[in-house]
């Protein structure tokens, strides 16, 4: 492997723990740093972390591979390799109708498995395009491209509103009261007043249930300010 395949980042998700355990011990023992998952929300999750290559198990319940697949190919060029124990799921070619570059049967070997991992590495010479995405359920902030999706359908925000939403999801859990939001989100030109982040915030919240959240993000502390929930 190359000095930049060390340093790669790799996502492994499935919901069978022994799995995951020896997977990030085989490829931590390699020099990668391996982000887990036990479900494909999870996968979803782990993926603000920026992967360089994606292990996905296919068989997992309620949000399965082939749609963390399809939600992560909307942000992702990295490569994404299936996890699968039906040689049915490869016949159908629904991995990589939804973008998946290859698979591996389970049982598998970790020898294999490795050599796969290298050569989709090379491959990609390391030059994808880093994730600098937040998935919330349905709802995920690229703050690359600075759009922002709700199950896939973009959602039209103003650079001040996007701003306000970036800052917040950055900072998940952490409460801001309208001052310091105000102060961190710059450029508010003529808009002096901090007051002016509470009406911003009422129509990201329009907007979102509009397109459908599953739940308002951004939560109101009262007496304290706003913070992204977790």
């Amino acid at each position: 492997m190359t000095e930049c395949e060390h340093r790669a980042t790799l996502l492994v998700a499935d919901d069978e723990p022994e799995i995951v355990e020896m997977l990030e011990e085989y490829f931590a023992g390699r020099g990668f740093r391996v982000l887990t998952a036990g479900s494909g929300q999870e996968a979803l999750e782990q993926a603000v972390h920026g992967p360089d290559l994606v292990l996905l198990d296919v068989g997992m319940p309620r949000l399965d591979g082939f749609e963390v697949c399809r939600r992560l190919r909307e942000h992702l060029t990295c490569p994404i390799l299936f996890l699968t124990a039906r040689v049915e799921d490869v016949d159908a070619l629904e991995g990589f109708a939804c973008g998946a570059d290859d698979y591996v049967l389970k049982p598998f070997s970790l020898a294999v498995l490795g050599a796969r991992v290298d050569a989709h590495l090379a491959r990609d010479q390391c030059q994808q395009v880093r994730a600098e995405v937040r998935f919330d359920g349905d709802l995920a902030v690229d703050y690359r491209t600075r759009t922002v999706t709700v199950a896939g359908a973009p959602v039209e925000l103003t650079r001040r509103e996007f701003d306000i939403v970036a800052f917040l999801s950055k900072h998940p859990g952490q409460v801001f009261d309208r001052d310091r939001i105000h102060e961190r989100v710059g450029g508010w030109e003529n808009e002096s007043d901090s007051q002016v982040v509470t009406e911003h915030i009422r129509r990201i919240r329009k907007k979102l249930a509009a397109a459908g959240t599953e739940h308002d993000p951004v939560e109101t502390v009262w007496g304290m300010g706003y913070r992204w929930r977790v």
